[in-house]
């Protein structure tokens, strides 16, 4: 028990820096991945089966009954994120087709669960970071399909119901899954809980490699556009993280809300929406999800890095 907690602990600690090592393996062998690239969608439903094995009932419950913070932080991400995602494709990339796709689809998925992660290390409300991620996750087999229908139509061709049936099997499906399972055998299911951890960091490196490794002619032929690409997600992931943070203290949100909403709103599940690029748009329409999983681990790190060591809990009486 103590190697898997130590490995997950060292995963999480480095992730970003996985992240990047991982993808420069995949980028520089492809075809040594050849028999894992049909996995990306097994290996994401992997993640969301776990997340509804792990989520605590009583904590789901608690924020239910006061859910003032939980909808607020949702509502900033699908708007702030959404609204700044569709800015920065239509101004970098208005005559890029698939890279603009791309970006609009990589802020309109629900919240990464990297975003629990740096809640927690940030001393953040974390049971409302699992609470607007599984709010989140519920909402977005709609309004992801919508919202990419709506603007990034007028780049790409979309097909609703396709989208909307694969982010289905993909999130919905496995994640009430694992919650019912959860509730029916709840002693069974806490002992095998303290490996979800390690199982679900395992589970995002098969996408990643999966993901990398597929798109990696379409990286090499347009390298060129690279360097723009990380400016525009880098503004596509610190702009929401800091207005969701500066927005929700202003409406009167407690610190560590605050900061569980900041990462809510910054971070997106940018693996899936590599993968659903990969599947209905491309590989060079991944590209862009791609770049925002490298930034937003990057930037969440850091985030979580500066309030975790610089700034001291406000208490709730003082917030």
């Amino acid at each position: 028990m103590k190697t898997i907690q130590t490995i997950s602990k060292i995963i999480s600690k480095y992730l970003p820096i996985w992240i990047v090592l991982l993808s420069i393996i995949a980028y520089a062998i492809p075809d040594a991945f050849i028999s894992i690239r049909q996995l990306t969608g097994f290996g994401l439903g992997t993640i969301f089966f776990l997340m509804g094995l792990s989520l605590s009932s009583k904590k789901l419950l608690e924020v239910i009954k006061n859910p003032k913070y939980a909808l607020l932080g949702i509502l900033l991400k699908w708007t702030i994120m959404v609204g700044v995602s569709i800015g920065i494709a239509y101004i970098f990339f208005g005559n890029q087709a698939e890279i603009a796709t791309g970006i609009i689809l990589a802020g309109t998925v629900p919240s990464g669960t990297s975003a629990n992660i740096y809640t927690f290390i940030a001393g953040g409300e974390v049971a409302l970071s699992i609470t607007m991620a599984t709010l989140d996750t519920f909402i977005s087999p709609v309004l992801t399909p919508v919202l990419l229908q709506t603007f990034a139509g007028r780049f790409i061709p979309i097909e609703f119901w396709p989208l909307f049936l694969n982010i289905m099997y993909i999130v919905f499906f496995p994640l009430i899954s694992g919650l019912l399972i959860q509730w029916k055998f709840q002693r069974q299911v806490e002992k095998f809980t303290p490996y979800t951890s390690v199982l679900s960091q395992l589970a995002l490196f098969l996408v990643i490699l999966s993901v990398i490794s597929n798109a990696q002619q379409a990286l090499s032929e347009n390298l060129s556009v690279l360097p723009l690409v990380f400016v525009a997600v880098t503004l596509q992931v610190s702009i929401p993280m800091g207005a969701g943070y500066v927005i929700s203290r202003w409406l009167g949100a407690p610190e560590r809300n605050a900061r569980a909403i900041l990462f809510h709103t910054g971070i997106c599940n940018t693996a899936l929406a590599a993968t659903l690029a990969m599947e209905h748009f491309g590989s060079l329409a991944a590209v862009p999800a791609v770049a925002n999983m490298v930034m937003n681990l990057t930037i969440g790190a850091l985030m979580a890095s500066l309030f975790e060591n610089k700034f001291r809990l406000v208490a709730d009486g003082n917030s």
